[in-house]
């Protein structure tokens, strides 16, 4: 077995997720623009996140059944079309069946991580997963702040059709450079690939645990993204696009933590790097309910949420490959179902709750949310590996 195309995995995934959290920093000039109400705007990430959730179950799946190489650059090239039916949007209508289009095919960033980890030799699979899940952290981070230049400098449209362009070269990029996938399971067919998955839950304990995990840590992680730029879009601060999404490059942080929590992994290290990081997590909302008094303060939570965040994710999807790397696609396309769930559950939640009580109250859920996650964590951890 080679080794992967590490970097230009990385930078595939990185691409393709980024187009998920394009919408965040924008979300008051979208609301403008297409007459959605404040507490609405919440609806455009919820639908992204539910389009990615269903994508999880039904298109992920699939690189257990079809060539991944040809699954991978066709889900680019359908990703791109529906980038461009944002970025040429008339209504709101089409904007949120873009968005929802968008979600759906961008779940090929999970799909290229079960890639990277099926042909990763096992003693650096850890390592290699890392590697990747640094480029989406990197990806879902600079989306905001490369979302909020280009929309300053060339209009929202812009964000769109740039990345549209951009997810076409990485497709033939991929095209040239990933190895023609083997054949398939004999007698598998693409309804028991769905039904497997499901029973793949009813199987394997830690894979239940993980996906739990899952759904709070993005919960708390879609809290804070899916809604702090509207108070700093708002008096006193009033900050620009740019200014916005700049903040995604505090939590650029994540990246490293996602390929140290790789290699800890590899090390027998996982259980310790859960419970530090979910302590963390909760730690973070202590300085980000600060936001609107100082801005640093803004900056150290995003660092410690999204350091805290990736080192559970990059720990879970390491811990849960292994336990059926025949079954790879539906393991990691199973968990990141609940993934979803939690980032579309957060953003509803937050941009709702901000409407009505304030940015108090919106870190307040997160810190509680965090804080469940860290007590499933102590009542479970010496019950399964976790």
């Amino acid at each position: 077995m080679g080794e992967p195309p590490t970097l230009l995995l990385a930078l595939a995934a990185g691409t393709s997720v980024a187009n998920v959290y394009f919408a965040q920093p924008l979300l008051v000039t979208l609301g403008a623009d297409f007459a959605i109400g404040p507490a609405a705007l919440g609806t455009m990430v919820t639908l992204t996140q539910l389009g990615y959730g269903l994508g999880l179950f039904l298109v992920v799946p699939l690189g257990d059944l079809a060539d991944r190489r040809r699954l991978v650059v066709t889900q680019l090239l359908l990703l791109a079309a529906a980038l461009v039916a944002v970025g040429t949007a008339a209504s709101a209508a089409v904007l949120l069946a873009g968005m929802a289009a968008v979600g759906l095919l961008a779940v090929v960033t999970q799909t290229l991580v079960a890639c990277a980890a099926s042909l990763a030799v096992p003693a650096r699979r850890g390592a290699v997963v890392g590697t990747v899940t640094s480029g989406v952290v990197a990806g879902i981070l600079l989306a905001r702040t490369v979302s909020g230049l280009l929309a300053d400098f060339a209009g929202w449209r812009s964000v769109y059709l740039a990345s549209a362009a951009l997810t076409c070269a990485v497709a033939v990029a991929l095209r040239r450079a990933l190895p023609p996938g083997g054949p398939p399971a004999p007698g598998l067919t693409y309804g028991r690939l769905l039904r497997s998955t499901v029973t793949l839950f009813a199987q394997e304990r830690l894979l239940r645990l993980r996906a739990v995990f899952a759904l709070l840590i993005f919960a708390a992680f879609s809290t804070l993204w899916s809604s702090v730029a509207l108070p700093l879009s708002e008096p006193p601060l009033s900050l620009s696009h740019t200014a916005i999404g700049a903040f995604g490059l505090a939590g650029a942080a994540g990246a490293a933590a996602a390929a140290v929590a790789g290699r800890l992994n590899d090390r027998g290290h996982s259980r310790r790097t859960t419970g530090v990081a979910l302590a963390l997590l909760a730690a973070s909302w202590l300085p980000l309910a600060l936001t609107r008094q100082s801005l640093w303060a803004l900056v150290g939570g995003v660092i410690v949420l999204d350091l805290a965040v990736q080192a559970v994710h990059v720990t879970s999807q390491s811990l849960i490959y292994p336990l059926r790397p025949d079954a790879g696609s539906r393991l990691i396309g199973g968990y990141m179902v609940f993934y979803s769930i939690g980032s579309a559950g957060g953003a509803a939640a937050a941009t709702a709750l901000y409407a009505a009580a304030g940015w108090t109250a919106v870190c307040a859920l997160g810190a509680a949310i965090s804080l469940l996650a860290l007590l499933v964590w102590a009542l479970t951890r010496r019950t399964v590996e976790t």
